[in-house]
């Protein structure tokens, strides 16, 4: 048996005797975080569903092929494969999305060629860039993304470049 499945366990039972040392009311102060939890649900919700649906659309148009075809010159270019550029592009945008294209990818070319491993390099190391910052910026009072988004989508294109050049010389 694996040490994880006590992790949970253990943490409900040290949380329940802190409150015990603290003397708080460990059950009160579930309920209140709950109810903090849901409001913030009904809060976000609207913004995912807003990202999910742009998401849906940009692959079920076929835009994202378009303009994977269209970038994958460039990519090969620079050494990525151009069978990884709608990973590339859908990964910042839907985690499901960039799994299901992974998902191809490794059934077309496996996962122990380069353009699989490339795949879960680029699969692991990236962030679904929109997603996050629709959840945390929905909730801070910062409405101005001026560099984030620009940034993180820099970051991630150079870390995809440096991730599968090494991949390669290595």
């Amino acid at each position: 048996m694996q040490f994880t499945v006590y992790i949970i366990p253990a943490l409900f039972i040290f949380i329940l005797c802190l409150s015990i040392v603290k003397k708080q009311n460990a059950y009160l102060s579930f309920v209140e975080g709950a109810g903090q939890a849901l409001n913030l649900m009904f809060k976000v919700f609207p913004y995912l569903l807003a990202v999910m649906i742009a998401v849906e659309v940009f692959r079920q148009t076929g835009i994202s092929a378009k303009i994977a075809n269209f970038v994958s010159p460039a990519f090969n270019f620079i050494g990525i494969p151009p069978q990884l550029t709608e990973l590339i592009l859908i990964r910042p945008l839907s985690g499901a999305g960039a799994m299901a294209i992974l998902d191809n990818i490794y059934a077309t070319y496996g996962t122990d060629t380069y353009i699989g491993k490339a795949a879960s390099l680029i699969y692991g190391s990236s962030e679904t860039i929109f997603y996050v910052a629709t959840i945390y910026f929905s909730q801070s009072k910062v409405k101005n993304l001026r560099y984030a988004i620009p940034v993180a989508i820099i970051a991630t294109i150079i870390g995809v470049i440096v991730g599968c050049w090494i991949l390669k010389v290595w």
